[in-house]
């Protein structure tokens, strides 16, 4: 386990911010923690860092947009730790990654939500509302595709065509923090929902383009 590194345990699906900020910090994490007499299972750390991003959500609600955004990238930092614990234990499942999965939509649902409520007051409701329509409906498609599409394709969608790692978690958890730093959450909800739409219909071209060669 002494000579496991940072290149054993990153992933080809990587978005950008986790192959070069999140992954350099997890995979230290997760390295310490099987060391532990007593080790967490993936699943616990599943349910640790959705529960992280989902209170930065709540932060964002009461007005503290530093630390909900600060909370939303520690968590997306622990979120790798899951699969890479893991990895390390041999400890991998379906039905880990299905919660996982769960877990982590729940999660950016109640952040979104947080983003809308710290918004109120800086845009109209109509705007506000069809921002956070867009936010909510583009961050479940962007699952979607890569849920779907590998299973039609037989292989991730961020792996194929030349679109890759811009808007997958990672990278949609930093721009809300980014958002929280700047105290302007309304700006994490209309880069979230442009950024994950554009890229599901990008996306959704390139999948269709590959099946067409099959």
């Amino acid at each position: 386990m002494g000579e496991v590194g940072y290149e054993d345990l990153v992933k080809p699906t990587d978005g950008l911010v986790s192959r070069y900020l999140n992954r350099r910090i997890s995979t230290r994490i997760s390295m310490k923690l099987v060391r532990l007499r007593w080790k967490p299972s993936p699943d616990f750390l599943s349910v640790v860092s959705a529960t992280i991003v989902g209170a930065g959500g709540l932060f964002f609600a009461a007005g503290y947009s530093l630390a909900g955004g600060l909370l939303a990238q520690i968590g997306s930092i622990l979120d790798g730790c899951d699969g890479e614990v893991a990895r390390l234990l041999g400890k991998q499942s379906r039905g880990g990654a299905l919660l996982d999965t769960v877990l982590d939509r729940f999660a950016d649902i109640v952040l979104l939500y947080g983003l809308a409520v710290a918004s109120i007051g800086y845009l109209g409701e109509l705007l506000l509302v069809s921002l956070v329509v867009a936010a909510v409906s583009g961050d479940l498609m962007v699952s979607y595709i890569h849920g779907v599409g590998e299973k039609i394709a037989g292989r991730h969608p961020s792996l194929i065509g030349r679109v890759r790692g811009v808007a997958s978690r990672d990278v949609r958890l930093f721009v809300v923090f980014l958002s929280g730093l700047l105290g302007r959450a309304y700006i994490g909800l209309v880069v979230v929902a442009i950024l994950s739409l554009v890229y599901t219909v990008a996306k959704t071209w390139e999948v269709l383009g590959f099946l067409g060669e099959q």
